[in-house]
């Protein structure tokens, strides 16, 4: 089986690629310009192909031959939706049998941009004809990698909303995973799979899990969609304005979910947590501290 690889070399849907190899798939990597080609090879795909989601025609010629489609929205940009139902349409006219696609938990939610963006996509694939899986992951367990280094270094969880948000999450390894088996069998066809870690959390709970990793207190640190945006340096501009809005949409509201039997189920195993992730971040951390010594 050949599928066309939406996302092969960003750092989530990069997680893809190695469990469709597992399972004997011969994955070709749509990139947006060749400079990208060395990256998408380096996460394991065997072809790459350079095309535009926003250019229809480079997409009909990036699915030319392949059976199966893996897509991924580039979330925030302003025609998000338009190129995902690009991609589908592309799909549908070269021929694909098989769509995943990697949309969002509570696509419904119309005030967060990124997720009212899924709907668009996922209506295209119910009128497509095509065998179509749909992934609705909860906020993804590797988003907090980033805040990781700031966590060593001043003790301090802080995220720009709510500590008391109660949150769903997901480790993306597992939606990687689902996303290979809907590929590679039938038994998610035609479905529509919410995927969430048991348990929702909020940033005191989130904090204790990574101080009890760490062996040392980690404090839940505050701060404000707004303050996170005056000091930013973020351009102004589509992304900043969606990641506001979502902010403030968790600050008041949280990302309510965490119900892991659609996942459980799945992936035929109890899904990873956010306290075994945790401890993963933390060994990673004293391997690299011993490393450097």
């Amino acid at each position: 089986m050949k599928v066309l690889m939406v996302g092969a070399t960003g750092g989530n849907a990069g997680l893809v690629v190695p469990e469709l190899k597992k399972r004997g798939v011969t994955v070709r990597a749509l990139v947006r310009d060749g400079g990208k080609i060395g990256a998408a090879r380096r996460v394991g795909a065997d072809e790459t192909v350079v095309g535009d989601l926003r250019n229809p025609a480079s997409l009909r010629a990036a699915a030319e031959g392949v059976e199966g489609v893996f897509h991924i929205n580039p979330a925030f940009a302003p025609d998000e939706a338009e190129m995902g139902v690009a991609m589908v349409e592309a799909a549908k006219a070269t021929g694909v049998r098989k769509f995943v696609f990697s949309s969002v938990y509570h696509p419904s939610i119309s005030g967060m941009v990124n997720h009212a963006a899924k709907q668009p996509v996922e209506e295209a694939l119910y009128g497509s004809g095509m065998d179509f899986t749909i992934l609705q992951p909860a906020m993804f367990m590797q988003n907090l990698d980033g805040a990781w280094s700031a966590v060593l270094k001043s003790g301090k969880l802080t995220m720009p909303y709510s500590k008391r948000a109660k949150v769903s999450y997901v480790d993306y390894r597992d939606v990687a995973e689902a996303a290979a088996l809907a590929m590679t069998g039938t038994a998610l066809s035609y479905g529509t799979f919410e995927l969430s870690a048991p348990g929702m959390v909020d940033r005191v709970e989130m904090a204790r899990m990574a101080g009890e990793a760490l062996g040392r207190p980690v404090e839940a640190g505050e701060l404000s969609p707004v303050e996170w945006a005056s000091g930013s340096d973020m351009p102004e501009g589509p992304l900043r304005d969606g990641l506001v809005r979502m902010m403030t949409h968790y600050d008041e509201h949280g990302f309510p979910g965490g119900n892991a039997l659609v996942l459980g189920a799945v992936l035929g195993r109890e899904p990873r947590t956010l306290e075994g992730y945790f401890r993963e971040l933390a060994d990673q951390s004293t391997q690299t501290e011993e490393v450097s010594r």
